[in-house]
């Protein structure tokens, strides 16, 4: 049996990332609470409710497990509702709350990396009108000042917006997300007050804190014609591809955005990032389909000869995470995983899908792409969206009623691998047999 390990360079950064509506419970001041509370939205009508208790003080407990099983580094959310209140209003108590979080990740050994938006908005702001108002890049950008005066001591890699491209996509071209619009006038308006929201936040945080590295965390998914001989499947993948994966990045190169059918010039966006964060689970294979008008004439589905995770929301197709990874090193900067992992109740999957997906990111890093950490989707289940609590994507487990934690075997495994700062042939063995052949083949 082949006996090898594949090292990762000296300084990488293991973590997980969480975000705040998902774990912290108990707000209800935001758009996603207001969401949750209309009929139909969620599946199985479920709700936040306490999540994960982060806000009750249970971060600790998480932390310390993070921690223990070696990891390095945390990314977590900042919640604006709770910030910001009312849009008169600073809530200094809030404040407090996050940088004895961020102290107690610091004491812990773990890097913090903290994004200012991760989906959620506060009422008074979607009151207003949300993204879609022309001044909403100045109010994210007084809220993002105020955080960043209160923790430059703590931190110093900030994502300004996770998922810009899943954020629009779902909220105002279908209705997965608050506001559920399907306007395509809306869903450009917001994808360029986005982008001038980051442009602005990117300015003032460099203002405050010269040290900083910024970017966004990018839902990247790989998109390939479901017949590379036909044309119109290639055109159509390759549309999608530059609406979704391109336009947002492009912009911060170009200052020219084109999404979907529609193009604005944003020339103060240009340079306005320090690194790439790649959010990578899946990919789609991309075929014409002429029901399908409202989805620009596209269907998609996934690789026939790939495993499902347990619903059938993700492919395990580990060599798209290099295509990722080869995607974003063109843009120049270093490359963050921001998230990647796979919804698993019984950890039957994840095993295999991470140490995949790992051996795709030590592949890309073999060939000098800059890539500086990976952060595990997630520390623990915690409420996903739309999908609530239907899917499990936590290292650790959670029972919802009794709050306790439930240690999977892929805490194991990732705790190996961060202690390590390796894959040896060992590991794959014990954790993921099916896989050996994969990353040691003999011949």
């Amino acid at each position: 049996m082949p006996q090898a390990t594949y090292n990762f360079p000296a300084g990488f950064l293991w973590g997980s990332a969480t975000a705040a509506h998902q774990v912290e419970g108990g707000n209800a001041n935001n758009n996603w609470s207001a969401w949750e509370a209309q009929p139909g939205r969620i599946l199985n009508g479920d709700r936040s409710n306490l999540a994960c208790d982060w806000w009750s003080g249970r971060w600790s407990e998480d932390f310390d497990r993070a921690a223990e099983t070696h990891q390095n580094a945390h990314r977590m959310s900042i919640e604006w509702s709770r910030i910001q209140p009312r849009p008169d209003r600073w809530d200094e108590d809030a404040l407090d709350h996050y940088r004895e979080m961020i102290r107690g990740m610091l004491a812990r050994g773990l890097t913090p990396m903290i994004t200012l938006h991760h989906f959620t908005d506060p009422l008074w702001f979607s009151e207003l009108g949300g993204w879609e108002q022309e001044n909403a890049p100045e109010l994210f950008e007084k809220f993002a000042a105020h955080v960043v005066e209160a923790l430059k001591e703590y931190v110093t890699l900030w994502v300004t917006i996770n998922e810009p491209n899943v954020y629009v996509v779902s909220g105002y071209m279908g209705t997965d997300f608050p506001p559920g619009k399907s306007d395509a006038q809306a869903a450009f308006a917001v994808m360029r007050n986005l982008i001038r929201g980051h442009a602005a936040v990117y300015k003032t945080i460099k203002r405050i804190q010269k040290n900083s590295a910024i970017g966004i965390a990018l839902n990247y998914r790989s998109l390939k014609p479901a017949s590379a001989a036909s044309p119109i499947d290639r055109a159509l993948a390759k549309f999608a591809h530059n609406s979704f994966n391109e336009s947002f990045l492009r912009t911060l190169k170009t200052g020219q955005l084109r999404f979907s059918t529609q193009r604005a010039g944003i020339p103060e966006a240009i340079g306005t990032q320090d690194f790439v964060g790649v959010n990578y689970y899946t990919r789609d294979l991309v075929q014409f389909s002429p029901l399908a008008f409202r989805d620009f004439f596209m269907k998609r589905f996934f690789p026939k000869d790939a495993a499902l995770s347990q619903s059938g929301f993700i492919a395990n197709v580990p060599e798209g995470m290099f295509e990722s990874l080869k995607w974003a090193n063109a843009f120049g900067l270093p490359i963050y995983i921001t998230e990647n992992g796979v919804e698993d109740a019984a950890d039957d999957l994840r095993p295999r899908y991470l140490i995949e997906h790992l051996h795709q990111v030590w592949r890309a890093i073999n060939f000098n792409y800059p890539i500086k950490g990976y952060f595990h989707w997630s520390l623990v289940d915690n409420f996903e969206w739309e999908r609530g609590w239907s899917q499990r994507f936590g290292l650790w487990g959670l029972d919802v009623v009794t709050q306790a934690r439930i240690r999977r075997p892929s805490v194991d495994l990732f705790a190996e691998i961060c202690k390590q700062n390796a894959i040896s042939s060992d590991l794959v063995q014990r954790y993921a047999p099916e896989s050996f052949n994969l990353l040691f083949p003999v011949n």
